[in-house]
């Protein structure tokens, strides 16, 4: 700043004097500023201890793995096979009828259903036979005959169990439970015996509801 006169030193003095007022308070607001940050500095490494910085890895093309492939109908078939498990324990005499032929309809099936079903109004759409199998062999194919009669849109069946003539005793084995385990089965509508020419008293001639209809348990 330069003064033309005399008369002006004075105004010149005090813009000087108020610059260096102004640098000495910029001044001290830095330093107080500085060390303000620098002690939140030190805080921070007494709460936590020194930090070291990481190494930066040498960058890698990492593959994901994929997931391995969900056999979700193998999981459905599975889940299925225990929600259908069939019982050995299930008393299935107080549920047949009291005729020669141990006929059985579900409630809400009327008894006109099996007198059709032993004339042979159904056409027999698919057989088992359980000859030489153990009890737990036969549960098992029952169970899984049942499932693919039922898939393929079969209605009448035939499930040939043996008359025991093989057997210890000569007693059906199987025929009792064979009766257990249809009983149990919620697609099963009703059975009777065989005719003679169907097997007689060593098969049941089994009919399954249709796809589309709801059968009470």
């Amino acid at each position: 700043m330069k003064a033309s006169g005399l008369h002006e030193l004075g105004r010149v003095k005090a813009a000087l004097q108020r610059a260096r007022r102004e640098a000495a308070e910029a001044a001290a607001q830095a330093a107080a500023q500085a060390a303000l940050e620098q002690r939140e500095r030190d805080i921070f490494s007494l709460t936590v201890g020194l930090v070291v910085p990481l190494r930066k890895a040498a960058g890698a093309m990492v593959g994901t793995a994929k997931p391995s492939a969900i056999p979700r109908q193998r999981l459905a078939d599975e889940a299925a096979v225990m929600v259908e498990a069939l019982s050995d324990d299930f008393d299935v005499e107080s549920l047949l009828e009291t005729d020669d032929a141990l006929s059985f309809r579900r409630r809400g099936i009327g008894p006109e259903v099996v007198r059709k079903l032993r004339r042979g109004v159904w056409a027999i759409q698919a057989q088992l036979d359980l000859h030489g199998l153990r009890r737990d062999e036969a549960r098992e194919a029952l169970g899984a005959f049942l499932r693919d009669a039922g898939r393929s849109g079969c209605r009448c069946v035939r499930v040939v169990h043996g008359k025991g003539h093989g057997s210890p005793g000569r007693e059906p084995v199987l025929k009792g439970k064979v009766k257990s385990w249809l009983v149990q089965k919620n697609e099963v509508i009703a059975f009777t015996q065989a005719r003679a020419a169907q097997g007689g008293a060593g098969a049941l001639v089994v009919l399954l509801a249709s796809a589309s209809r709801a059968v009470p348990a």
